[in-house]
């Protein structure tokens, strides 16, 4: 299906466009209709170099689509044109992760990977994110999150903090007149449909990572006719995402990495049982935790970590790119010298991420589609089925995401309706990529996806986390021979000579 002219023209002379009209779409909802206000980047990504040649501007929406007289909201956009002139094929639009991520900043790692080869580039702040209008960011919960490294990850007083923390931006946030129950995946997905429809797109195509899967997947349930092919990288199934299933996909991810340091006959030989050593200082440290002292950065003060079981796991989650060197660090730990991993954990306490992240959409998304839809039990049930020798203290809350349950008493956003949850069925082209270190979204949530996406191909790359795309060159390979057409099975052949890179050794 070919693109509107409309589309073609802005294409030709987009900054022009830009500059001198604001476009409207049409509503038949009585609503006020969607608005695109041409403008300036926002200061925070202003000066990017992927977006030197971008145009910018706002898509203006209802704040709630169930209020008619409710306050609007604005989203920045940032259009990045396409490398090849005319664009041989249709837009394609970024997802970020999250819920609550930073969309814009992330054209410094798309670009490089190649999405806007043959393709404008589109890539929108979700609601409630940085530079959106409300801003929905908690410095409360960033500074608590600073603090957190110096605390016993599970302790009744870290909760109390936590808790009071949530609050207090909650508050804050009431106070300001914000309706915190718009901001979720429903009022997401509508945001993204009103962008289309206003910039006069047929079809796109979508590249979502993460929590972006998470909104990919609604997207192509819920408008499947303006969808051309989709990207799914990280993937997290609206119909199964649950606090309970994060031990799960932990378990997967877990096995994964220590099979790996097994079948390298150098980290065996040197790290022996890398899992029954982790899964022992879990123990330990849950019974007796350690405190020592860390740097965030090579110039920063000194900071105080605490590391207990809980801690313990979450810097393995989170451990990202520096995979290569966690039996070391482990190794380390049980010498008593674990400099690795407190300053992995010392990195939280780094205030250069402070006021970024948007937790409106965070707590929007997992209060009322998550939370109401298993009871808190689950998370120890399938913690004790995924370790079951680690201590339950560890295991009764969900890995990163601690207190979630409580935190959404105090958030009080009503119950999604259930059909957010609802399977996506779709035969639109779709390339499926995991990491199998992925301990946040590990591949088995991947090949659940698939199994009702008829035209997809799913690819796993060993030895990369969350997110693989901007990180793997095959993969960006997949990705460049899937985008060229999508309705042929893409070029995957490098990927089955890919093994983990071998993990650090005194050799």
């Amino acid at each position: 299906m070919s693109l509107r002219p409309v589309w073609r023209v802005q294409v030709v002379a987009l900054a022009i466009i830009l500059a001198l009209v604001s476009v409207a779409c049409e509503s038949d909802s009585g609503l006020p209709p969607a608005e695109f206000e041409p403008g300036a980047c926002p200061a925070s990504v202003a000066s990017l170099p992927a977006l030197a040649n971008a145009s910018c501007g706002f898509l203006v929406v209802p704040e709630s689509r169930t209020k008619f007289n409710g306050r609007r909201i604005r989203l920045p956009v940032a259009i990045i044109p396409s490398v090849s002139q005319p664009p041989p094929s249709e837009p394609i639009v970024h997802l970020t992760g999250g819920p609550g991520g930073d969309a814009l900043a992330e054209a410094e790692f798309l670009v490089p990977a190649g999405l806007n080869q043959q393709r404008d580039l589109i890539i929108m702040a979700q609601r409630g994110t940085l530079d959106t209008e409300p801003e929905l960011t908690c410095p409360e919960i960033d500074q608590f999150n600073a603090r957190l490294v110096g605390l016993v990850y599970g302790a009744d007083s870290t909760k109390a903090e936590h808790l009071a923390a949530t609050r207090a931006c909650h508050d804050r946030l009431v106070a300001e007149g914000i309706d915190l129950s718009a901001y979720n995946t429903t009022e997401n997905a509508a945001d993204f449909e009103d962008l289309r429809k206003v910039l006069g797109i047929e079809q796109w195509s979508l590249n979502g990572y993460s929590y972006g899967t998470y909104l990919a997947l609604t997207l192509m349930r819920d408008y499947p006719e303006t969808i051309r092919s989709a990207i799914i990288d990280s993937v997290v199934p609206p119909s199964v995402a649950s606090l309970g299933w994060t031990w799960t996909n932990l378990g997967e991810a877990f096995d994964n990495l220590f099979r790996a340091c097994a079948d390298q006959p150098a980290c065996k030989s040197e790290y022996g049982d890398v899992a029954a050593t982790f899964a022992s200082q879990v123990q330990q440290l849950e019974a007796n935790p350690l405190t020592t002292t860390a740097q965030y950065a090579p110039d920063s003060p000194q900071v105080t970590v605490v590391l207990d079981g809980g801690a313990l796991v979450n810097w393995l989650v989170a451990a990202g790119p520096a995979f290569t060197l966690v039996p070391s660090a482990i190794q380390e730990l049980v010498e008593g010298d674990p400099k690795q991993i407190a300053a992995g954990r010392a990195a939280l306490a780094n205030p250069a991420g402070e006021g970024i992240f948007g937790y409106g959409l965070t707590y929007g998304v997992f209060c009322s589609e998550w939370i109401p839809f298993e009871p808190k039990s689950q998370i120890l049930a399938q913690g004790r089925l995924a370790f079951p020798t680690y201590p339950d203290s560890v295991l009764s809350e969900a890995p990163q995401l601690p207190f979630e349950t409580e935190d959404c008493a105090i958030w009080n956003v009503p119950r999604a309706d259930p059909s957010i949850r609802d399977v996506t069925t779709s035969s639109i082209p779709t390339l499926v990529i995991s990491g199998s270190f992925d301990a946040k979204t590990s591949p088995q949530w991947a090949e659940y996806a698939a199994m009702t996406l008829e035209n997809s191909t799913r690819i796993v790359i060993p030895g990369f986390g969350h997110w693989v795309t901007p990180q793997e060159p095959c993969t960006q390979s997949v990705v460049r021979s899937f985008l060229s057409n999508p309705s042929v099975p893409p070029d995957t052949s490098c990927v089955a000579a890919l093994t983990p890179p071998p993990f650090h050794t005194s050799e």
